[in-house]
């Protein structure tokens, strides 16, 4: 018989009677109503409590950037037919809420179930996981769980640590681009998916399985048929093109030799203009605070539909919100909604109680296990932050507070909304309810929330990748004291500014880019965040003094950062000026000797022709992250200067070994293969670097030579064309001039 959450015994004569019941329901409309109400009672009390089982798999679902109200099962825009049967089948939380408002940060209190000044990571760089927390993963790998995890985006990338735990972590980028560019350090949902399908169709025991889709993150660039049908609503045809390659996982889930049971949430929203923000990080009201909620359960014994409708285009069918009755689907039962305030502090709690494991008393959250649990929790105050915009603009702090639905945001000019009649924050009562404002600001000092440390140096390539997907990283330094001046709501504009540099240098506009951060500068010269992209730019542009003339200025206006730091050593020694460059970065890594902070080191050093001390300097970075592919590339090209073959050959093939995606890999093994005279090897493996990162321009024009040079001139036509036509003429000026040059003499 197919039970509604699990595989566990009845528990009362009034359950058996309710499956009979709901079974004949649309045949008996009224029959024996004293019994039937009983029966009805135990259904609904039993349907919104979750069971206990130890043997069952985990499935935790986080779509980035994803509102509390777009998808389909909440009313929303978006068509989301799997998830909306998900939703159907299980207990959709409609007042949950994030702990923070960027990626790494809000998955860190999702993987661990604390709040961010207790796990440690407050921004998407600078930060690590604080020693001796534990997360999930670890909880339950210590439990007999193989675990694996698959995430689509660079801020989750491997190095920042949220690995911890995991069996396999299927989430290194580092040759998802470089400095040179700016590239989308993202994986398409599809590819996520396919990844964690293979690996859970592999596993025989009990399996805990992380996947992270990014598609409803800017830029919005739906697929088709989402491009269309969302053409006026790009992000919601994100959002419908999350759900569509989310469908062979949940497949995959309940073909499982074991139920699983599945968390599907976001780890923040999106404002999309709402109080004047764009995308997300500014503030913290519901339009980014406030997500999606999803516990249910998949299992052999209850039917998924996954076939796609007859009129549907997508691929997918619609759920039981949208179209049921042309489907001809219907949940078994009306679906769960619980209105109880639910937290990302929750969801640990809530998964180690579902599975008969106990719940560490010092985790804030507290398990949304049954209607009684969820009910006792509603009083709980919950702690939010937001400090991208302090450690990257230098705005003022943001954190708050909410208990019930009463909502208190601490910053210079405070603000207090009532949720329950307000849900668009539209009306602040800070100013009429002073005494609440001092009450609910004891009540948040109760949580003790540090603020944020020295954020660790971070590379101007961990910058830039950041910045692609539209994090403006910048290492502000902290002030003493924060003004009304401060305060992000006085500052909407200079935000706004930075969005429109970001996404101008998208569209590859730069001069129009330089001269927004310029802008910025001019109101704000102290801001870190502007004058390290501005140095960026000019530096991509081919004005390498104007770049570190950038930099030096920010630190007369400023206290030097460690990442600005590190951005200017690496520019200090792509000038020839390496003595400097050493000087800088040896102190840099010195004060903290962190991955990046040692590769631009090593870097600096093989340029000076210290090649003992490049390849230490690498070794070093290896301790940190044994299977770095970036660190392995630099060490193979060290060897490659210095014509080591075979230990060259080695580190590239290593760099491959660690990210099969490696490009940078595959080219220096086209390099050791030339030099060994064997160009069929050489081109097989420059090709495999140019499939792999289309951008990486050094292999497209040595590829583009050799072809030429072998006599394939159609193919070399193909590549030195793509070269001339995609490579920034800043750092390629000369070599574009020469391939065309070249290509006039091969048409």
């Amino acid at each position: 018989m197919t039970r509604a959450y699990g595989s566990e015994p009845p528990e009362s004569s009034a359950l058996w009677l309710c499956r009979i019941i709901l079974s004949v329901r649309f045949k008996i409309l009224v029959a024996a109503g004293l019994l039937a109400a009983a029966a009805s009672a135990a259904c609904a009390k039993k349907a919104a409590d979750l069971p206990r089982a130890s043997d069952r798999n985990v499935l935790l679902v986080t779509i980035d950037t994803l509102r509390g109200d777009a998808l389909g099962a909440d009313g929303g825009p978006a068509r989301t037919p799997n998830i909306d049967r998900l939703a159907a089948s299980g207990i959709r939380f409609s007042f949950a809420h994030a702990q923070a408002v960027v990626t790494l940060p809000s998955h860190a209190s999702i993987l661990t179930g604390l709040y961010p000044h207790q796990h440690g990571y407050r921004e998407n760089a600078g930060y690590r996981l604080t020693a001796g927390v534990q997360t999930l993963a670890a909880r339950l790998k210590a439990a007999g769980f193989s675990t694996g995890a698959f995430v689509a985006a660079f801020p989750l990338d491997a190095r920042f640590g949220l690995s911890a735990g995991f069996d396999v972590y299927d989430g290194r980028f580092d040759d998802a681009g470089s400095g040179a560019e700016f590239l989308l350090p993202e994986r398409p949902a599809p590819t996520v998916v396919n990844r964690a399908v293979h690996w859970i169709r592999a596993r025989g025991g009990r399996w805990f399985a992380w996947i992270h889709v990014y598609e409803p993150h800017a830029p919005y660039r739906p697929p088709p048929p989402f491009d269309r049908e969302y053409a006026m609503q790009p992000y919601y045809g994100e959002v419908a093109a999350a759900d569509r390659a989310l469908a062979p996982l949940f497949e995959a889930a309940r073909a499982s030799s074991r139920p699983t049971l599945v968390v599907l949430t976001g780890d923040h929203g999106e404002a999309l203009g709402d109080h004047g923000e764009m995308t997300h990080g500014l503030f913290a009201y519901e339009s980014t605070l406030h997500i999606p909620l999803i516990i249910s359960e998949l299992s052999a014994d209850r039917v998924w539909f996954s076939a796609a409708a007859p009129n549907d285009s997508s691929g997918a069918s619609a759920g039981p919100s949208r179209s049921a009755a042309r489907e001809g689907w219907q949940p078994d039962r009306d679906p769960v909604v619980a209105s109880q305030p639910a937290r990302h502090v929750d969801i640990v709690p809530t998964i180690l109680d579902a599975l008969a494991m106990p719940v560490p008393v010092e985790l804030p959250g507290h398990s949304l296990h049954t209607a009684a649990d969820r009910e006792e929790g509603a009083a709980r105050a919950s702690y939010f932050e937001a400090m991208e915009s302090m450690l990257d603009f230098g705005f003022a702090p943001l954190d708050g507070v909410m208990i019930g639905r009463e909502k208190y945001i601490n910053l210079p000019l405070p603000e207090l909304y009532d949720l329950s009649r307000d849900r668009g924050e539209t009306t602040n009562l800070a100013a009429s309810s002073s005494e609440r404002v001092r009450a609910l600001n004891a009540r948040l000092g109760d949580f003790h929330p540090t603020r944020p440390g020295a954020q660790q140096a971070e590379s101007a390539e961990v910058a830039a990748r950041l910045r692609a997907l539209g994090y403006v990283a910048g290492s502000a330094a902290p002030k003493d004291r924060y003004t009304d001046r401060d305060d992000p709501k006085r500052l909407v504009g200079i935000d706004r500014l930075m969005h429109e540099a970001v996404a101008l240098d998208d569209e590859g506009k730069l001069p129009e880019g330089i001269a927004r951060y310029r802008q910025i500068l001019t109101e704000r010269p102290d801001m870190m965040a502007a004058s390290r992209h501005l140095a960026f730019d000019l530096w991509r542009v081919g004005d390498l003094p104007g770049a570190i003339d950038a930099l030096r200025t920010a630190f007369r206006a400023g206290r030097p950062t460690p990442g600005a730091e590190i951005q200017l050593g690496a520019y200090l020694g792509e000038a020839g000026r390496t003595t400097e460059a050493i000087e800088l970065l040896e102190r840099a890594a010195a004060a903290e000797p962190t991955l990046d902070a040692l590769n631009a080191l090593g870097i600096a050093y093989a340029r000076n022709g210290r090649q003992k001390d490049a390849l230490a300097t690498f070794a070093r970075s290896l301790e940190i992250d044994p299977g770095n592919a970036m660190t392995y590339e630099n060490v193979g090209a060290v060897h490659l200067d210095a014509a080591r073959l075979a230990e060259a050959r080695q580190s590239f093939v290593r760099a491959i070994a660690s990210n099969p995606e490696s490009s940078q890999g595959h080219a220096g093994l086209a390099m050791v293969a030339i030099r060994q005279g064997d160009r069929k090897t050489a081109i097989a493996e420059w090709e495999k670097a140019v499939a792999l990162q289309p951008s990486n321009f050094d292999a497209l024009y040595d590829l583009g030579i050799q072809l030429a040079q072998d006599g394939q001139r159609d193919a070399a036509r193909r590549y030195l064309t793509q070269f001339v036509q995609t490579a920034p003429r800043g750092q390629y000026a000369k070599d574009i001039d020469k391939v065309s040059v070249l290509l006039a003499r091969l048409r």
